[in-house]
């Protein structure tokens, strides 16, 4: 009977995010997509905070964050990715959110982070808490499997608490697909995040399918498989067809790759650059890859 249940909650949020696609696609609006669990919709298109956001507190660079976020919020994005282990990421982070006025506006997304045994990771949390300068969190994932059985628990009890929306669990190379495939059949989180591109396909195979089995939100990274796409296409003009899928450039088409894939609920490229934020924003508008058109970029990409 539950397995019934959970079978027609996956057809209804498919049809609704069917349904939700095609209006963002005729409106220019940002493609959102339901978190299975809870049928809340999110943007497409989030944002990492992993090496452009650790940077010298009233930097030039710290400076040009304060657009980054503006035209992040203004292009209809919300989810913002981070972790206590990203140097002083956070501790950027909030202080910008909180003077731009955005913190009511972001979905944050942040971790326990190489921590052990229960006592670490909620005095980590709550450390987190005040770098971020709010008193709760929208997604708080177990980082890299580190001690995850005892740290998802962690984040379970916050979420009762109410400081925690969503748990997630989270890794970034191909040699975890199988082992974050095993913990999430066994523990069923809100949300996972896991590495993919073009070039590194690997959750195709079985990470995605069990997700959307299981009705566990996807968040992908390292869609640029660290720069290395853009070395792989230097010179070479889009295809043909990108026009079609209103792609204007190779970072627009990486993402809309991910995006293409339905049981992947939203990519979370990182930047620290303004125009680069713009342009990033564009792959949730208009409609997706098609099929065939994957199959021309793989080989086109390789």
């Amino acid at each position: 009977m539950s397995s019934r249940r959970q079978f027609m909650g996956t057809v209804i949020l498919g049809s609704v995010a069917l349904q939700q696609f095609a209006r963002a696609a005729a409106s220019g609006e940002m493609l959102r997509r339901p978190i299975p669990s809870s049928g809340e919709m999110i943007p497409a298109i989030g944002m990492g905070t992993s090496g452009s956001f650790q940077i010298p507190s009233g930097s030039a660079e710290y400076q040009a964050l304060k657009e980054v976020l503006k035209r992040f919020f203004a292009g209809g994005a919300t989810l913002i990715d981070t972790a206590p282990t990203y140097g002083n990421a956070e501790d950027n982070l909030g202080p910008l959110l909180a003077e731009g006025g955005f913190r009511k506006q972001a979905f944050i997304a942040t971790k326990l982070s190489g921590v052990s045994g229960r006592v670490e990771g909620l005095q980590q949390f709550n450390a987190t808490l005040l770098r971020l300068k709010t008193d709760k969190v929208e997604l708080l994932q177990v980082h890299n499997l580190r001690d995850w059985k005892t740290q998802i628990e962690v984040a379970r009890e916050l979420k009762k608490q109410g400081k925690v929306k969503y748990v997630g669990v989270t890794h970034y190379v191909d040699s975890a697909h199988e082992e974050i495939a095993d913990v999430v059949q066994a523990t069923k989180p809100d949300f996972l995040q896991i590495n993919h591109s073009v070039t590194n396909r690997g959750i195709e195979k079985r990470v995605l399918p069990l997700a959307k089995d299981l009705g566990v939100a996807v968040l992908t990274n390292r869609n640029f498989n660290d720069g290395d796409l853009f070395r792989q296409v230097a010179g070479k003009p889009l295809p043909g067809w990108a026009a079609e899928a209103q792609i204007t450039s190779w970072a627009q088409m990486f993402l809309k790759y991910s995006l293409s894939h339905a049981a992947v609920t939203a990519v979370i490229p990182a930047t620290g650059k303004p125009d680069r934020q713009s342009d990033n924003l564009k792959a949730g508008i208009g409609p997706m890859l098609t099929v065939a058109q994957q199959k021309e970029l793989i080989a086109l990409v390789g």
